[in-house]
């Protein structure tokens, strides 16, 4: 009888076929019915199979009763048995007849094509002879039962399959003549290809076979080398399949695979690195090399970094401090493979990588690094500094380290030294580092030298190296850096083509501009020097670019434009000197882009820099406004005065009292900025709100009517929250900067009488005459006489002169 395809056929069912002899009833025990292996005789002379009876009279003995025949209940004297051997023998004859006679039927029926019922039942009289008597698969292999068992697996049927799959695994089960059989051709790719097309249930005999397989040391290759057969045992090993048998039988499969080195490093590959990783721990130095080669080439995800780094980091720095320079090569390559991630990276320091390294970067004598492996180590230290791990760098600069480093910058090639960069980079990006850097280049001039990379055209590495330690070095050397700039031909047009590079922006754009950014912004030299190279010009055009969307970037967009931005205010500092300053600015309109980027919400520092270049747009509104030519008085007006009639001008700025606009004198009132900057007095950021202000006092200026100014902020509401300004005691300069404002506010008499109504301005104003320096305590002396808080002695005192 054939059961279900899925396992459900018993492979003990008695079916009487042709050709085999009948079963006679003396073979059977009558335990378990079927036919005795081993027949024994008790003393009253019935036989059973020797392992039932022994049973049958240990749950007697259990159970307190005494030894009786399990047929006819008689009590026995003796537990004793006797083989029957006569009997034996019989059966073996009988068994060797039909198991021969079942393998001729089964060589007869298996063929493609043929009933799929005949084929099953086939398949399972082979796997019944196989189990029943080892000997017998030499008689499997005489009728060439296995080549034909293999043909069974091109089936459509998935039953077949199955059996047929379940039948090999009988088969070749601790026969290695019937595996080497079984791998030739290409039934082990077939297997392979079943881990992956098969339902479950021949999947999990596919993985099955193949753990078989690969218990033969021979076959391990064979295995291996089948395209695909690795990743999916690997693959399966690490699924939530809900078939734990599958896991289990891929995972020991991979396990006898791991007997061959070049197998272990193809897992590695897929993911399964424990193998090679036990090598490395525990194999041969020859072992070891190997591995700790092949891992240095090894794609890695970041998870794969911090358990290599875990499980081998310290054999690795073992290897590395050794005196064979090919287990040094092998060992920095595979650590320089996993220091670029923050997680391994953390790992290698605390498991003591620096101080090795160290050494055999600066090392120069017997047995020290080539100048290529020297590079592997800047790559490792480079990777490691610039982690966002924050550990102890400081130490990294003891001891003359930087003046080392710098000078293996100035003595070897393009390739260390865009890793000694990277290393100086990740040490200028920490506090407590970047002094003690800053301090070896001062002492050793170097500046000039490090400024020179900037113009590397064939290295895009180095070029962006140099930029990116410049602009961490730029907040502490700005002076040095512009006088190296300026010196040097060509380095300043260098930074500027960086910038305007027309692609995505990127990284080394966004610190050019932060590095010209912070240079100082009243060397007028070097706003002219910028002014020359067009570099203003540029950088509108990115600006305008970056605000419409048509300059594309993710990372770096907001720092690039606030480089840019701070770049683009330098040239409002050059009134007085630079003619071309104010040329500029009326020619590209400079003064709306400002009040545009008043409106940067969220990007503080953009705003900040944008308030303070309208303040000093709007000081040198007074010297742009111009008073409108009169017409000339008729000839009866000129001679007689009585006649002549003021020319009545219309159109004049309320505070210049001339002829202003935004694009031509810079004028904030006529580019409506007033209500924009008020807006920005309520910032949470204290310098943006400084900026602003002071950008609202260039209305209150000596040689302003103040009291227009103060009308232009009032009915900007701008007079209630620089009063906020005041009371809510924030900077020291912020204070200085309200008071000055608030004072001249005050001078116009019904806002005084308004404001000596309110305590808050009045204490503050006390505070600030009190506590400010002195200057401000001559301000707010002023402001508080003004509301009639200080008596004015100058107006009830007679002139003593």
């Amino acid at each position: 009888m054939v059961g279900s395809w899925d396992g459900s056929q018993s492979d003990d069912s008695s079916h009487f076929e042709r050709g085999v002899d009948h079963i006679y009833e003396a073979f059977i025990c009558p335990l378990t019915k079927e036919v005795m292996h081993d027949p024994v005789t008790l003393e009253n002379g019935r036989t059973f199979e020797r392992e039932a009876i022994e049973k049958y009279f240990k749950e007697c003995s259990d159970t307190g009763k005494p030894p009786s025949c399990p047929l006819t209940s008689q009590t026995l004297s003796s537990t004793d048995v006797s083989p029957s051997i006569a009997l034996r023998n019989t059966i073996q004859e009988w068994r060797s007849r039909n198991d021969a006679a079942k393998l001729d039927i089964a060589r007869q029926a298996l063929f493609i094509g043929n009933d799929e019922n005949d084929v099953l039942q086939a398949l399972m009289h082979v796997r019944q002879i196989c189990r029943s008597i080892r000997s017998n698969r030499q008689g499997v292999r005489n009728f060439q039962l296995i080549r034909m068992i293999i043909d069974m697996l091109k089936s459509n049927s998935h039953k077949v399959r199955y059996k047929a799959l379940q039948t090999l695994q009988v088969v070749v089960e601790g026969d290695e003549e019937s595996k080497e059989i079984l791998a030739e051709g290409d039934t082990v790719r077939t297997l392979v290809k079943f881990l992956s097309h098969e339902p479950s249930k021949g999947k999990e005999a596919a993985v099955s076979l193949l753990f078989e397989l690969s218990k033969s040391e021979t076959l391990c290759e064979k295995i291996g080398s089948v395209n695909g057969a690795l990743i999916l045992l690997v693959g399966l090993t690490s699924s939530n399949s809900v078939n734990v048998s599958i896991v289990e039988k891929a995972d020991r499969t991979l396990e006898n695979l791991e007997r061959s080195k070049e197998i272990v490093k193809q897992m590695a590959s897929y993911g399964r690195l424990q193998p090679l990783l036990g090598k490395i721990l525990e194999g041969s130095l020859e072992t070891k090399l190997s591995m700790a080669t092949f891992l240095g080439d090894l794609a890695l995800n970041n998870d794969m970094k911090v358990l290599v780094a875990q499980t081998v980091g310290s054999s690795l720095v073992d290897l590395m401090r050794s005196g064979d320079m090919p287990q040094r090569e092998a060992a920095l390559k595979a650590l320089n493979n996993i220091s670029s991630f923050d997680g391994s990276a953390k790992v290698l320091i605390n498991i003591g990588i620096l101080p090795p390294l160290i050494k055999d970067l600066f090392y120069i004598g017997p047995n020290n690094l080539p100048i290529r492996l020297k590079e592997v180590s800047a790559t490792i230290l480079a990777n490691i500094v610039n982690i966002g791990y924050d550990f102890d760098k400081a130490t990294l600069v003891s001891e003359n380290r930087v003046e080392k480093l710098l000078y293996l910058i100035s003595n070897t090639g393009p390739a260390i030294q865009c890793k000694l960069l990277e290393v100086l980079v990740g040490l200028t990006s920490c506090p407590k580092a970047v002094i003690h850097v800053v301090s070896a280049i001062k002492t050793l001039g170097a500046i000039i030298s490090l400024v020179q990379f900037v113009e590397v055209r064939e290295n895009n590495d180095l070029r962006l190296a140099s930029v990116k330690l410049l602009h961490n070095l730029s907040p502490f050397m700005s002076e040095e850096l512009a006088g190296a700039l300026l010196g040097t031909a060509g380095q300043l047009g260098s930074l500027v083509a960086i910038i305007s590079e027309k692609t995505p922006i990127s990284e080394e754009q966004a610190a050019a501009a932060g590095l010209l950014a912070e240079l100082p912004e009243r060397d007028l030299g070097l706003t002219r020097e910028l002014l020359a190279v067009g570099a203003f010009e540029k950088i509108i055009s990115k600006v305008n670019g970056i605000r419409h969307g048509e300059i594309k970037g993710m990372r770096f967009t907001m720092n690039f434009l606030e480089g840019l931005v701070r770049i683009l205010s330098r040239i409002t500092f050059a009134f007085n000197n630079e003619p071309r300053a104010v040329a500029f600015c009326r020619e590209f309109n400079v003064a709306s882009l400002f009040i545009h980027l008043l409106q940067s919400n969220g990007q503080d520092n953009i705003q900040m820099v944008s308030a303070m270049a309208l303040e000093n747009l709007s000081l040198e509104s007074v010297n742009l406004s111009r008073t409108p030519d009169l017409p000339p008085p008729s000839y009866c007006g000129s001679i007689f005065s009585c006649m002549s009639k003021p020319p009545v001008v219309t159109g004049l700025c309320r505070i210049h009292q001339g002829i202003c606009s935004l694009r031509e004198t810079f004028c904030l009132v006529e580019g409506e900025a007033v209500e924009k900057l008020v807006g920005l007095l309520d910032h949470e950021n204290d310098k943006v709100v400084e900026a602003s202000l002071a950008a609202l006092s260039s209305l209150l200026e000596d040689g302003l009517e103040v009291e227009k100014g103060v009308q232009i902020l009032d009915e900007a509401d701008g007079i209630r929250h620089i009063l906020n300004v005041l009371t809510e005691t924030r900077t020291e300069r912020l204070t200085r900067r309200a008071v000055w404002v608030v004072e001249r506010i005050l001078r116009i008499e019904f806002i005084a009488i308004e404001v000596a109504k309110e305590p808050n301005v009045s204490a503050a104003l006390v505070d600030a005459f009190q506590n400010g320096d002195f200057r401000t305590r001559q301000i707010a002396e002023n402001a508080l006489k003004h509301i009639d808080k200080i008596p004015n002695f100058s107006a009830i005192l007679p002139n003593m002169g």
